[in-house]
């Protein structure tokens, strides 16, 4: 899976991550990635980001690339 390999999530992808709070349920949130704060090249549960509007989760999936905006 693309979302659990660091390689494959950098700073500008949009994504949908699932918050700490949120893993129960697993509702999604939608943002952008300001950094990568998983230091492991993959990670099974997903890379866990930071979001430009501060907020920190793991990624669930990529959905749109930079080079598309």
């Amino acid at each position: 899976m693309p979302h659990r390999e660091r390689k494959n999530i950098r700073a500008g992808l949009r994504v949908a991550i699932v918050l700490k709070q949120d893993q129960r349920t697993g509702k999604q949130t939608v943002g952008t990635v300001k950094d990568l704060l998983t230091n492991s090249s993959n990670h099974p549960h997903g890379i866990k980001v930071r979001l430009t509007d501060g907020q920190v989760g793991r990624v669930q999936k990529i959905l749109a690339d930079e080079k598309e905006n």
